[in-house]
C-alpha cells in the first residue's frame, strides 16, 4: 500500500523511475489503487521490492526522490547493503536558506561527513560531483553558527597567479575572485546573501587565494583548502603548519584534474604519502559512485576512470617489456 503523493515521488514524472527499475531488475510492475504488483522471476521481484519500500521510506521522511536516489537505491540493493540507505539519511547536516534539508546522500559522503567531525584534518579525495567541497562548506557553516568556531577561512591555489594575473581588469581580489567562485556560490545557498556579507565585513568569513595565508597562525577556525591538487609541496606544507588551536582542516582535491605546469609534482600527492598514519589526520577516498549530479556525471567519470586505468596498466606492460629487452641486450653485451 503506497499514498498516491509517495507513490508520485517514488515513481517519478510519467512514471520514469517506475521503468527505470523494470529495465535494471527485468520486472513488470503495475501500481493501482494504491497497491503495487510486480511479476517476474522471484529473486527479482524481492530485489524490486525492497528498491521500491526504500524509496517510499525517503519519500516519507520528506525528501524529493531523484534519479540519483533511484540509482543508488538499485546499486546499494545489488551489493545487500539496502538498510545502510536509510541510515545515510539520518545525518542531516543543516537547511540551506529555502529550509532544503543537506545530508550525505551517499554511504562514502557519510564516511566523509563522520571522518570531518571525529578528525582534526581531513582530506577528502574524489572526482567532481561528489560533494567534497559542499558538504565540508555545510559543516564549516553549521560550526560558525553553533560557536564551535570563531571563523571560517575558505582558501583556493589561483595557479595562475603572477604575470598572467595581471592582464586582468580590476584590483586583485576581483583577478582572483573567479577561482573561488565555487566557494562564494555554496556560501550563499547555505548561508544566505545578507548573513555572508555581514560576515565577511566583519571578517569572520574569508574567502582568499592560498597565497595570504602565508606567515599566519590561524586558531577558533574552520579552514577548507578547495582543488588541492594544484598546489605545489611547498604550498601544501605552507598551508598546513598554519593551523592553530582549536581548528579543524578540511582538504579537498581530485588528484586526475591537475592544471599545474607540466613536469610539477602536486603538494597533495605528497601529503597522502607524507601525512598517511598521522592520528587526527583522516583520508576519505570518494569515487563515481559518490557523484550526486546528473547521472550522466556518474557516467562519465566511470568512463574516464575506466580509460585511465586501461592506459596506465598497457604503460606498465609496455615498460616492463623495454626493461626485460634491456636487461637481454645487457647480458650479450657482457
Amino acid at each position: 500500500m503506497i499514498e498516491a503523493g509517495h507513490a508520485q515521488n517514488v515513481f517519478g514524472d510519467l512514471d520514469v523511475f517506475l521503468k527505470k527499475i523494470e529495465r535494471a531488475l527485468s520486472v513488470n510492475i503495475v501500481f493501482r489503487d494504491d497497491s503495487v504488483n510486480i511479476s517476474g522471476a522471484p529473486e527479482k521481484v524481492e530485489a524490486a521490492t525492497k528498491v521500491i519500500d526504500t524509496l517510499v521510506q525517503l519519500s516519507k521522511r520528506g525528501n524529493v526522490i531523484t534519479e540519483q536516489n533511484v540509482d543508488y537505491c538499485l546499486a546499494m540493493n545489488m551489493s545487500e547493503q539496502r538498510e545502510k540507505i536509510l541510515e545515510i539519511d539520518k545525518e542531516l547536516i543543516c537547511h540551506t536558506v529555502s529550509g532544503k534539508p543537506v545530508k550525505p546522500k551517499t554511504l562514502g559522503q557519510m564516511n566523509y561527513v563522520s571522518a570531518i567531525r571525529d578528525n582534526m584534518i581531513v582530506f577528502g579525495l574524489g572526482p567532481a560531483g561528489t560533494g567534497k567541497t559542499y558538504l565540508a562548506m555545510a559543516l564549516a557553516i553549521t560550526a560558525f553558527k553553533n560557536g564551535e568556531v570563531e571563523r571560517i577561512i575558505l582558501t583556493r591555489p589561483a595557479i595562475e597567479a603572477g604575470e598572467k594575473l595581471g592582464f586582468l581588469p580590476g584590483d586583485l581580489q576581483s583577478k582572483v575572485d573567479p577561482y573561488l567562485r565555487p566557494l562564494y556560490d555554496a556560501l550563499y545557498q547555505i548561508m544566505g546573501g545578507e548573513s555572508f556579507q555581514k560576515n565577511m565585513e566583519k571578517g569572520l568569513i574569508e574567502v582568499a587565494p592560498l597565497a595570504y595565508m602565508r606567515g599566519r597562525t590561524l586558531d577558533n577556525a574552520y579552514i577548507i583548502l578547495d582543488e588541492a591538487q594544484n598546489t605545489t609541496p611547498a604550498q601544501m606544507k605552507m598551508f598546513l603548519t598554519r593551523i592553530g588551536f582549536g581548528s579543524k582542516v578540511i582538504v579537498t582535491g581530485d588528484a586526475t584534474q591537475k592544471d599545474l605546469p607540466a613536469g610539477t609534482v602536486s603538494g597533495l600527492d605528497i601529503a597522502l604519502k607524507v601525512l598517511s598514519g598521522i592520528e587526527g589526520i583522516s583520508f576519505v577516498k570518494l569515487t563515481s559512485k559518490d557523484v550526486v549530479r546528473h547521472p550522466l556525471v556518474q557516467k562519465i567519470v566511470k568512463a574516464y576512470d575506466d580509460y585511465e586505468s586501461k592506459n596506465k596498466h598497457l604503460r606498465e606492460q609496455t615498460k616492463g617489456e623495454h626493461s626485460s629487452h634491456g636487461n637481454q641486450r645487457g647480458y650479450v653485451r657482457r
